[in-house]
């Protein structure tokens, strides 16, 4: 590792098993912030989580370790699954650490931690101060939230004026449309989509059918055939029919699932809570069917008994099978690690979407990236289901969800950080998009877990490239006055008093974002983007569209020609609505389309959607 350097001003907080040693020219900083957790809940239970920017948890150590970790040979999950040498994306970045988010009372820390506004915008205020440059937060809301009312999109706010690039989570809520975290435009936002490796672990049905299934469980059956049982048709009295086949705890009796293969549903509770309802009650093995709003996306498990998940379409076969089988048996077969699947990339469907609930007319989310059984460091602190009842303790886990994802591309905005120090956040941000890719390694569109295409609600301009952002073109580049600018035009001027707005503010679809947005078009809207030449000197750019369905898109000038780098070009864009449109999602009608401009060399691509009034 380099030196740590001079800038740095970011002190190692001590506290519960943590001390000044602790840090190095890896982990340069560590920070705790607990005054407003402690102000709701009271004293932290320091059984459940340190009181320093230790972490007991998990979560941050994958996160962390993602984006910078060194790279390690000889590493696997649980001694025989992803082996092989594992690397964060930026392995010699120097990383500081700022812990906001803690254990809730009473709850499983499987369910997820909770994270305070207040002492979040104090940790990313501390950040700015000690001179980081990049934020990767992979941390999410339930409920969208005015950007005036938002610790993160504050924060962000005020790193951007640092040029400092921040990368957020899009969130878990998936597949419903318009559950998207961290919608602001001057954070860049990170979906979740698949690797080509899976984790398969079939089922055997007694009557020789197999099934493709996954887990990274390491607990692993006897080489026979057992009975199976839906968890629907083994439930105590209490439980009511719409529970039934979900397996939450203590639902199960024990009489009838003892020395069975439980086949459970996706839905309600926890994934690998189920599977421990099923080691409660003396099941032999788990299947844990998805729901047909999972598909067929599986998030390998790390269960505490012989298990595996399988897709939406063979859990109907499965249920069919028990159902029409006197006496249905199943083997569940010891998980292999799998390279080179396809598709992929695919779309995580627990992956947010929008539209942007927020502001409707800035595009989100912005990219995606990994997120989808990711391989990383692990705290020895906590077992990798993270339930308390799970005793086992991992260097490595593999975890799912867009809080894996946006260090994928917090890490990439790093390496384009130190090869352009002088780019401001938003052109970071912008060549990350504008390069993202569109193709699965089937050479079709990336689809969503049923399947079908995907569309940018779900990934944005694409999944990351971060070779190509390394030298996308052209930039759309963004001030802090530019971004407030655009809040005056959203009525929200309180976010910097000082700023003083012009009299006639700018529509929020002409922000210079390197996506457009227009939301309930009626008849004609032209709306403006300026690009500047990060490539070679001189240069000439021809604009290519792809309307969006029913409408009609129009670029003036659609030629660019560049004399020099650094030279900045404007154009417009004008979209006309031609004809009734049909295609309707979260409540409005949308319709997608791109941008590109091509000069032999460069393809700068950025997503349209487009909704009707």
């Amino acid at each position: 590792m380099g030196r740590i350097p001079k800038s740095w001003k970011g002190i190692c907080q001590t506290g519960d098993a943590f001390n000044s040693s602790h840090c190095n020219r890896k982990v340069i900083g560590a920070r705790h912030y607990i005054k407003a957790y402690e102000s709701h809940y009271g004293p932290l239970n320091r059984s459940i989580d340190y009181l320093s920017p230790r972490d007991k948890d998990g979560h941050g150590t994958h996160t962390s370790s993602t984006i910078g970790g060194r790279s390690v040979p000889d590493t696997s999950f649980l001694g025989d699954l992803a082996n092989g040498t594992a690397s964060g994306g930026a392995p010699l970045v120097h990383l500081a650490i700022y812990k906001v988010c803690w254990a809730v009372p009473n709850q499983e820390k499987v369910i997820g931690n909770t994270c305070f506004d207040a002492d979040m915008l104090a940790a990313m205020d501390d950040a700015i101060h000690e001179g980081v440059n990049i934020m990767s937060l992979s941390i999410g809301t339930h409920v969208p939230t005015p950007y005036s009312d938002d610790g993160i999109a504050i924060g962000a706010l005020h790193a951007t004026k640092k040029n400092i690039v921040v990368a957020a989570s899009a969130g878990n809520d998936g597949p419903q449309p318009g559950t998207l975290s961290n919608q602001a435009p001057w954070i860049i936002t990170v979906g979740a989509s698949s690797l080509d490796r899976k984790f398969y672990s079939p089922v055997v049905l007694g009557s020789g059918v197999t099934f493709e299934g996954e887990s990274t469980t390491n607990y692993k059956m006897d080489n026979f055939t057992y009975p199976l049982v839906y968890a629907g048709d083994i439930v105590l009295p209490n439980v009511t029919k719409d529970l039934a086949g979900q397996c939450l705890p203590n639902s199960l009796s024990a009489k009838k699932a003892s020395g069975n293969v439980v086949m459970c549903l996706r839905g309600n509770g926890t994934r690998v809570g189920k599977g421990m309802e099923v080691n409660r009650a003396g099941g032999i093995g788990y299947i844990l069917g998805n729901s047909p709003a999972n598909g067929q996306e599986i998030v390998a498990d790390p269960h505490v008994l012989p298990a595996t998940a399988v897709g939406a379409i063979e859990a109907v076969q499965i249920l069919n099978y028990i159902k029409s089988t006197k006496h249905p048996m199943a083997q569940i077969i010891p998980a292999k690690t799998v390279l080179h699947t396809t598709p992929a990339p695919f779309m995580a469907s627990f992956t947010s979407r929008g539209p942007n609930t927020v502001d409707p007319n800035i595009l989100k989310p912005d990219i995606t990236a990994p997120g989808l059984n990711i391989l990383a460091a692990w705290s020895q602190a906590d077992g990798p289901t993270r339930l308390s009842s799970d005793d086992r303790s991992v260097e490595w886990n593999i975890f799912s969800g867009t809080s894996m994802s946006c260090p994928h591309v917090s890490a990439a905005a790093a390496l384009l950080k130190a090869i352009y120090p002088t780019w401001s956040s938003a052109a970071i941000r912008s060549a990350l998009i504008t390069t993202a890719g569109l193709i699965n390694n089937k050479g079709s569109l990336i689809t969503d877990s049923k399947g079908n295409p995907a569309d940018p609600f779900q990934f944005g301009a694409g999944h990351l490239r971060p070779t190509r952002a390394s030298d996308p073109g052209l930039v759309y580049d963004a001030s802090y006055t530019d971004y407030l600018t655009y809040l005056c035009g959203m009525g929200q001027k309180s976010m910097d008093p000082s700023f003083k707005c012009p009299k006639i503010t700018p529509k929020s679809n002409d922000l210079n974002h390197p996506s457009v947005a227009i939301s309930k078009l009626n008849g004609t809207v032209t709306v403006k983007r300026t690009v500047t030449n990060v490539g070679k000197g001189r240069s000439a750019y021809i604009a290519f569209v792809k309307p969006p369905k029913g409408y009609t898109v129009k670029i003036s000038p659609s030629t660019l020609i560049f004399k020099h780098k650094g030279q900045k070009k404007s154009f417009s864009i004008t979209v006309k609505k031609e004809r009734q449109i049909s295609n309707v999602q979260g409540g409005d009608e949308y319709e997608f389309g791109w941008i590109t401009w091509l000069d032999g060399v460069h393809s700068v691509r950025s997503p349209m959607v487009v909704s009707s009034a």
